[in-house]
């Protein structure tokens, strides 16, 4: 059977519903570029989801409504061009971020991809540092968009770090901190619960997935991570600290 965007299907599967990860659609029909793509953000902190195809894709967005598409420009059955110019006429999927990929790199096809609906473009081959670095920026922004167009969620507090959960920014002090979607949700998991150890299971159900199936060592990774950027001196912590034998507790 073919498995190319049989994984969008599979959104009724037990458990899903507690699957809290941002999900992201492929749309491309060279599959070492979805793999590479997928394996990425997994450790980003999305759900992956593919299509192979512009029809399929179109399709399948229109069923998951992602948080933000990534579209080839040279797809089999329906151009990418065309995909996001109905994407973009669709009431549904109009304002879903779109990041278009070509292996063109001229001036006129990424003038085309950008008339056509598209918010960013990358050319391939591209590292995936650039790619995670503008899929953050794409949400950041709309983000801050459906934060300027309704009531925001809560600004989370402790000591001088504040979470705004609306525009999903952290400041530490005047200090706008960037993080990347992993880091928010971890974070986001210790400051609602201030000065509560929170074992090494919960951080990964919480914030992974229940159906995480990666290394176990993730935990400590991206708590260095998040060190790095929120502590004055990350090999001496004081806001994020380690519960030898347990897990972590962040103290303000």
């Amino acid at each position: 059977m073919d498995q190319r965007g049989g994984t969008g299907a599979s959104g009724g599967r037990a458990g899903a519903g507690e699957d809290t990860r941002p999900r992201l659609l492929v749309i491309d029909d060279e599959q070492s570029i979805v793999d590479f793509i997928r394996l990425g953000m997994r450790y980003e902190g999305f759900r992956v989801e593919e299509a192979g195809d512009g029809v399929m894709g179109f399709d399948l967005a229109q069923r998951l409504l992602p948080r933000l598409i990534i579209l080839d420009v040279m797809l089999p059955g329906m151009d990418g061009i065309e995909v996001c110019q109905r994407l973009r006429e669709s009431e549904a999927t109009a304002d879903i971020p779109i990041l278009m990929l070509t292996a063109k790199d001229e001036v006129r096809d990424r003038v085309t991809g950008l008339e056509s609906g598209a918010d960013d473009y990358l050319t391939k081959p591209f590292s995936f540092e650039e790619l995670a670095a503008r899929v953050r920026a794409l949400l950041r922004r709309q983000q801050r968009v459906v934060a300027a167009g309704g009531p925001g969620g809560r600004t989370l507090r402790v000591a001088d770090l504040s979470l705004d959960e609306a525009a999903r920014e952290v400041h530490r002090g005047e200090r706008l901190i960037e993080l990347t979607a992993t880091e928010y949700n971890l974070l986001h998991l210790f400051m609602t619960h201030p000065r509560q150890v929170l074992d090494r299971q919960t951080i990964l159900n919480r914030v992974w997935g229940y159906d995480f199936m990666g290394e176990t060592n993730i935990i400590e990774v991206y708590v260095r991570y998040l060190r790095e950027k929120i502590e004055d001196e990350p090999s001496n912590p004081k806001l994020i600290q380690t519960v030898r034998g347990v897990g972590y507790v962040l103290k303000g």
